[in-house]
């Protein structure tokens, strides 16, 4: 149960946060219990639809943004985000289940991408404080510079989300996984 107010609608929501909640009923076909319980504060509804809009137009691939969303949700413990990404992840990005889990350890099958996943993973659980060993690796991946700060924004986007749903109870309106049953 939301510990805050989950505004049953748009239209429950301050008057600042319904275009932009219009916005993202349009895109997605409904607006998740996340963006309305976000929508409560326009200005942070604001800020993290304008930080995710202006990640969406980066040079990361979906699968890749998936794979970090995967990984760090599952080392924050966050059920709604993991349950989000995951059916993100399968419906979306089109990711297998072998995939999805290797994504929820920390890793993944790609090369590539492995190395993007290992380096968010490596920034959630040191809270930031990676060795220059761990960016020369991600940049051996064959990633550039302006990739790996996509990579570093992207584990900050999805550590905002996973704390908003933690710290607020939002109820999971995805299908259910538990960060438990990694």
């Amino acid at each position: 149960m939301s510990r805050i107010t989950l505004p049953d609608s748009i239209y429950e929501t301050p008057a600042a946060s319904q275009a932009q909640l219009e916005g993202v009923k349009k895109m997605l076909g409904s607006v998740p219990n996340m963006f309305r319980i976000t929508a409560n504060s326009p200005a942070a509804l604001t800020g993290y639809l304008g930080l995710n809009s202006g990640l969406a137009k980066g040079t990361l691939t979906p699968q890749t943004r998936e794979r970090i969303a995967l990984a760090v949700a599952q080392i924050n413990g966050c059920d709604y985000c993991l349950s989000a990404h995951t059916y993100l992840g399968k419906n979306v990005a089109k990711l297998d289940e072998a995939e999805i889990a290797a994504n929820r350890r920390g890793g993944s099958s790609d090369p590539k991408a492995d190395a993007a996943v290992r380096f968010a993973a490596k920034l959630v659980e040191a809270r930031g404080q990676v060795s220059d060993a761990d960016v020369s690796a991600v940049k051996m991946a064959g990633y550039t510079e302006g990739e790996i700060v996509e990579i570093v924004t992207h584990v900050a986007l999805n550590t905002l989300t996973n704390y908003l749903n933690e710290a607020l109870g939002t109820p999971i309106d995805f299908p259910e996984v538990s960060a438990q049953a990694a």
